[in-house]
């Protein structure tokens, strides 16, 4: 839990899309650590979300290059959008309970994801959530810096009348959960991948591992 400090309904609940939302994080991972060792860098799966986990397109394309120098082909990143949108449209599935916790939510909420608006919508769209975010959809496209700078988090709060610090958000990496705390929001880390200490450490307020543990958090009495 946090603190014990009295709960108070959210102004606004901000969801990362990616591993939060739907269940991409392991196939996208598992996509990216079979090229990389078709390259001849073997990484565990491990080692692929702790380099990768939360980045943007830009940041990602960057941390490729650094590992594999002039081995890098320039279509790198475009054959892996390619592939992993291959492995969603066979695999991907919304995230165990969080249509449930979409359905309890009474506060206003959006989606703001460093990957793109095209993903967001594929992704969205596949898995049967994109209609219950319609209009609410926040890009790392749409500011000057992505997470884990606080700009997209700012930016979605500034669009739809939020105050930062009424804003909870919930995040499965420490690049969002950094984004979060620099926007003076409150965060709460999904976990699901093992990755609970990570989190605790970027600063979540909690860390949960199923879906419906999330509901107290997000659900709290009507300030008054």
């Amino acid at each position: 839990m946090p603190d014990g400090s009295p709960l108070r309904r959210p102004e606004l609940v901000i969801f990362d899309c990616d591993g939060v939302l739907v269940d991409s994080e392991r196939l996208s991972h598992e996509v990216l650590q079979a090229m990389l060792a078709e390259h001849g860098l073997s990484l565990t799966l491990a080692q692929t979300f702790e380099r990768f986990m939360g980045s943007s397109s830009e940041r990602c394309r960057d941390r490729v290059a650094d590992l594999l120098g002039p081995a890098m082909p320039d279509d790198f990143m475009r054959r892996f959008g390619v592939r992993s949108v291959e492995a969603f449209a066979g695999s991907l599935l919304p995230v165990p309970g969080v249509a449930a916790v979409l359905d309890a939510l009474a506060s206003p909420f959006c989606v703001a994801s460093n990957g793109p608006h095209e993903k967001m919508r594929f992704t969205l769209g596949h898995t049967g959530l994109l209609p219950r975010f319609e209009g609410r959809l926040f890009s790392a496209d749409d500011v000057s810096r992505p997470k884990p700078a606080p700009d997209l988090f700012l930016h979605a709060a500034q669009t739809l009348g939020a105050a930062p610090q009424g804003c909870v958000v919930v995040e499965d990496s420490p690049t969002g959960v950094a984004a979060a705390r620099a926007a003076g929001m409150t965060v709460f880390g999904y976990a699901a991948m093992g990755q609970g200490a990570t989190l605790r450490a970027a600063g979540a307020a909690a860390v949960f591992d199923r879906m419906s543990e999330l509901l107290p958090w997000v659900c709290g009495a009507a300030a008054g």
